[in-house]
Formats: structure tokens, C-alpha cells, sequence
């Protein structure tokens, strides 16, 4: 599509929403009033930005389903993330929401290389977690054939990657780190694989190397979130050089994070989404908390939708480290670009004398030699991080089997969280 033609399209399904929100009442209604809009003929996209934001406390406040923009009785799915207050974020879907949705993640895998005849064996966990179920219907509606493995039992996964020789993986990046080792110690063989479709977490270009040496595939990543729909947001294509953003139903943004300006083009800032084509639950300018940056123009694969860097991290998951703001995926980066760790570590931030907290990096050695005073070095020249590093035993680092890597701890008192910390 070119860019004029999905701008139209953009602004038409944009004075859409607009409407429907004004109509349906509401936070999101409320506000765009206001702010003295009165319908969708009154925004142009270039005025998106002065329109006000949509944020994550406001789900929580409306609890589970007062943001809906339909009756209750449309709803025919409701899926959700765990929020920091005991209980879910809850999103809720109608039939032609999940379509989208299921459209959106055939379009992903199709951009890993995924046709009618593959065969996806989609280890991401089902539940109220969108992963499993994402990939899942968006296999079914491609026409492939779905492994729906879910995510633990590594013995029986690399079974099946086994017997039925899939050309296509879907699971948590950590995961498939799992995967590659767990295959390899029991010398089957998986050189079926061609791709494989990873997110749910940050990960970094070292971490997708690190990947490609212990599977036989391209590593793709994909981005989603539960609040705009889930997986299928945004995927590399096998060019890997950017997620595409599918911004006919997303429209995507970066601002600065502290003030909400817009960000320049190319500079990292947060991802803002306004959904102009679902039903349930459309958000307008919603804020992810997502760190990333948007870079406009044709793809070498020939897509023309706009393209956003791998996530650097959250908003609130930076950790401040005696006045160094530094995201988890920097200290990854750093740690397996030395070519001296194994892909698996722990960040542990101690707590335990307040007025000093500390970073202590728990990391594996890939070789003989103790790689400490090396990676204090580099993380200090290319960071300014002043941190500790560990080199503990190989296999102490908890691996993953089920959910999303925990990559950050926090020690305040009593027992250090890993062995050898003390």
C-alpha cells in the first residue's frame, strides 16, 4: 500500500473511532470532549498529538469492563496480563476483534516465512496470556498446521521437534535458548527449523546471535502487547532490520516519556497506539511504557509500513544504579557482545543498605578463565556502570521453562537470591 493510500485509510478509520468513543461515553469520550472534540470529522492525523493520552491506570480504574465501547454481551473473550495490584489487565474482544487479531498474527508469521504448509510448533504459554492463542489462531487462519505445545515439558518439546520436523518456532527468546541446549544434549535433530517468531520480553541483537548458534533458524522478533491486541502488533521480516508496524490498525507514535512530546524520528522514546479498528476495547493514544524508535521508508522485503527498533526496555523497568539509568537489555548486550558469558544471567539489584544500592551482574563463563575483571571493565566504558560482576557455575542461573525470563531481582534482605552471592 503506499503511504498516501494508507493515510487515507488511517484518517478514515481514525474519525471512526473518534466517534464511537464520543458515543459510547466513558474516560476515553469524556476527555476527547473536553478537549473540545465533537466528532471524528473534527481530527486530521496530524492533530493526533494534541489529543489526550490513554493509560494503563485507567484500565485498573475501570475494572474489569468499564471501558467497554459495546454492550457486554459481545464480548466473547476477554484476555489480560498481570498487573502490580494483585489482578489482571483485562481486555475484552468481540468476534471480529478476535478476526483482527487472528489476521494480525498470520501476517506475522507469514513474515518469518511462513506459508500454508509449515507446521508451528508454538511453545508460548496459553491462558489469559495472549501468546499461545495469538500465534495459535493466527496459524489456523493462515492455514498452517499448529503444534499448540504451551510452554514447560522441554522433554517433550524437543520430542516433537523431533517427529514432527516443524519448520517454524514459537516461544519466549529465553525459551528457545532453552530449546537449542535441551536438543542438543539429547542429539536429535532439528534442522527442520527454518524461522523462529520471539518476544514477549526484550532481547537483544547478542542474544538473537546467541540464539541462531543453537538453533538452525532466523530469529524474528515480534512485538504485542494485551492492551492494544496482543502478538502481532509489529514482526521482523526476514530482513531483520526493524519490526514492521501494522499501522492500518495501529497507529503508532513516539513521545518523550517525561514530557510527552513527540519524539524525533529515529530517536528512541515511548510507543503510543491508537486502535482504530477494534471494537471491545479501542484505545486512543494508549502508553505503553515500551522504549523504542520508528524509522520511515521501503523495506528491502518491500513493505512499506513503518518500521520500530527492538524494545530497549520499559519506562519503569530502568534501574538507577548511584545516578547511572541504565535498562536491562544494555547490561545483555554488553555481557554476551564480550563472546564470554553464556546467554544466561541475573541482574540483582541490592537493596540492602539503602543509601548504596548496588547492581550485582550474575552471569556463567562460556570458557576456562574468570572473565570478571573484563566485563567490570565493559560495562563501566560503555555504560558508566559501576556494577559487580559474578561468575557463578554453569547451570546456576535459573533457566526458563514456563513464562517470561526473570532477568532482574531484587535482594533487601535475608538470603541472597542466587547461590554464591554471599
Amino acid at each position: 500500500m503506499s503511504l498516501d493510500e494508507r493515510a487515507a485509510l488511517q484518517r478514515h478509520r481514525l474519525w471512526g473511532l473518534v466517534d464511537r468513543l464520543i458515543a459510547a461515553g466513558g474516560v476515553q469520550g469524556d476527555r476527547l470532549k473536553d478537549a473540545g472534540v465533537t466528532g471524528g470529522a473534527d481530527i486530521h492525523l496530524a492533530d493526533l498529538h494534541r489529543l489526550p493520552f490513554t493509560v494503563k491506570q485507567d484500565l485498573w480504574d475501570n475494572y474489569p469492563f468499564g471501558m467497554l465501547a459495546v454492550p457486554q454481551e459481545q464480548v466473547v473473550a476477554v484476555h489480560g496480563s498481570s498487573g502490580t495490584r494483585g489482578r489482571p489487565t483485562l481486555v475484552a474482544y468481540t468476534r471480529a476483534d478476535l478476526d483482527l487479531w487472528a489476521a494480525m498474527c498470520a501476517r506475522s508469521l507469514s513474515c518469518a516465512g511462513a506459508t500454508a504448509d509449515s507446521i508451528v510448533h508454538n511453545a508460548y504459554g496459553y491462558g489469559l496470556f495472549t501468546g499461545g492463542i495469538g500465534i495459535h489462531q493466527g496459524a489456523v487462519a493462515l492455514g498452517a498446521t499448529v503444534v499448540p505445545m504451551s510452554g514447560g515439558m522441554t522433554e517433550r518439546q524437543v520430542r516433537m521437534l523431533a517427529d514432527l520436523r516443524p519448520d517454524i518456532l514459537t516461544c519466549t527468546p529465553a525459551y528457545a535458548l532453552r530449546l537449542g541446549e535441551a536438543a542438543a544434549e539429547a542429539g536429535v535433530d532439528i534442522t527442520s527449523l527454518r524461522a523462529g517468531v520471539f518476544g514477549a520480553e526484550p532481547w537483544s541483537e547478542e542474544l538473537r546471535a546467541a540464539i541462531e548458534k543453537v538453533l538452525p533458524i532466523k530469529a524474528i522478533d515480534i512485538y504485542g502487547l494485551s492492551e492494544i491486541i496482543g502478538p502481532g502488533v509489529a514482526t521482523e521480516c526476514l530482513e531483520q532490520n526493524g519490526l514492521h508496524v501494522n499501522e492500518d490498525h495501529f497507529i503508532v507514535e513516539t513521545i518523550d516519556p517525561e514530557t510527552g512530546a513527540p519524539a524525533d524520528e529515529g530517536m528512541p522514546g515511548e510507543l503510543v497506539f491508537t486502535t482504530p479498528t477494534k471494537q471491545a476495547l479501542p484505545l486512543l493514544r494508549y502508553r505503553t511504557g515500551d522504549i523504542a524508535s520508528l524509522t520511515r521508508g521501503e523495506c528491502p522485503c518491500g513493505r512499506t509500513l513503518v518500521r520500530m527498533s527492538k524494545i530497549r526496555g520499559r519506562a519503569d523497568d530502568m534501574l538507577v544504579i548511584r545516578g547511572v539509568n541504565v535498562y536491562p537489555s544494555e547490561v545483555e548486550r554488553v555481557l554476551l557482545g564480550s563472546g564470554l558469558v553464556a546467554p544466561h544471567y541475573q541482574l540483582v539489584v541490592d537493596r540492602r543498605q539503602e543509601a548504596a544500592v548496588r547492581l550485582i551482574v550474575a552471569c556463567e563463563a562460556l570458557g576456562p578463565g574468570d572473565p570478571q575483571a573484563r566485563l567490570v571493565a565493559d560495562l563501566r566504558a560503555d555504560l558508566g556502570l559501576h556494577a559487580d560482576v559474578r561468575v557463578l557455575p554453569a547451570g546456576t542461573i535459573p533457566r526458563v521453562e514456563i513464562g517470561k525470563a526473570v532477568r532482574v531481582v531484587t535482594w533487601e534482605r535475608g538470603e541472597p537470591p542466587l547461590p554464591g552471592l554471599a
